[in-house]
């Protein structure tokens, strides 16, 4: 028999607050329920988890293969002192970028199918998560939008998304480079749908551009008015952080972004990083691009 969740729905388009479930220690049944209700709501929030690097590892692992195990998403450095925002580093760089609405692992040759994102130390004010349904910002455009989007594609990026901010990768740094590969630009359809749901949603965020056979500034324009269009109220949900919160996003329909905090403060966040289907999650087509 399927356990009965104990859900709590935003005041939004998606996503449920899950109360009552202890993830370190979850059983079969109760992880069924889990997958249904993250199916359908798209975003999880799980108070008060406190787990430990290998339980969020084993919990993710649930999900499927990882396309990563757990990165820290964080201003503090491994010997304690914070990065600031005036260090402007190749780290404090890929942390304003996160700032933009965007979905994951979309530059990457398969898009990562989802995350499971913990607080272990928050900042007194600011350094939310929004996210930002893309199935419900698809059924709200116009028809003449919708079919016009149907028939679209765009490269995506981290090189593009992060030369907007004047960054590019120096060899050596403090960031890892993860994203910044010199490999094929995958080309992506901007309507995507939903492997498991079978619903569709925009695949946008700020690491797409160069609509083909579109003048780049207008693609560049026309991308944007996506984003301003669907990260919209009631499509749009901003989480205030406390330290033991779990969440779970489906990263094929929704975007995501942090909020800035003072930096005087440390944000330290731990993300586990669902690997996508090759079948469902590979780029339609690719082509070299010089980054």
């Amino acid at each position: 028999m399927t356990r009965t969740l104990d859900l709590e729905p935003l005041d939004a388009t998606f996503g449920a607050v899950v109360r009552g479930v202890k993830l370190a220690t979850l059983d079969d049944d109760t992880w069924q329920a889990l997958h249904a209700a993250w199916l359908h709501y798209a975003l999880l929030i799980l108070p008060d988890q406190h787990l430990s690097r290998d339980q969020q590892i084993a919990f993710a692992r649930r999900f499927g293969p990882l396309e990563f195990e757990m990165a820290a998403i964080s201003n503090v450095r491994a010997n304690g002192t914070l990065r600031r925002e005036a260090d402007n580093d190749d780290v404090v760089k890929v942390l304003k970028g996160n700032m933009g609405w965007h979905a994951d692992s979309t530059y990457m040759p398969v898009q990562a199918k989802g995350a499971v994102f913990s607080a272990e130390i928050v900042p007194g004010a600011g350094g939310q998560t929004g996210f930002a349904d893309m199935r419900a910002a698809y059924d709200a455009l116009d028809e003449a939008t919708r079919a016009k989007v149907d028939g679209l594609q765009a490269y995506h990026s981290l090189h593009y998304s992060q030369s907007k901010l004047g960054h590019q990768h120096q060899q050596g740094s403090s960031y890892s480079g993860y994203g910044f590969h010199d490999g094929p630009v995958p080309l992506r359809p901007l309507v995507k749908t939903h492997p498991d749901t079978g619903r569709k949603s925009l695949l946008i965020g700020r690491h797409a551009h160069a609509i083909p056979g579109m003048d780049p500034a207008e693609s560049e324009r026309f991308l944007d008015s996506l984003i301003e269009f669907a990260c919209q109220a009631p499509r749009v949900y901003h989480h205030d952080w406390a330290p033991g919160d779990t969440v779970i996003w489906d990263n094929r329909c929704l975007l995501h972004r942090a909020t800035p905090w003072d930096m005087t403060e440390p944000r330290v966040m731990w993300h586990s990083r669902l690997a996508g289907d090759p079948v469902s999650e590979a780029a339609l087509a690719r082509a070299m691009q010089g980054g």
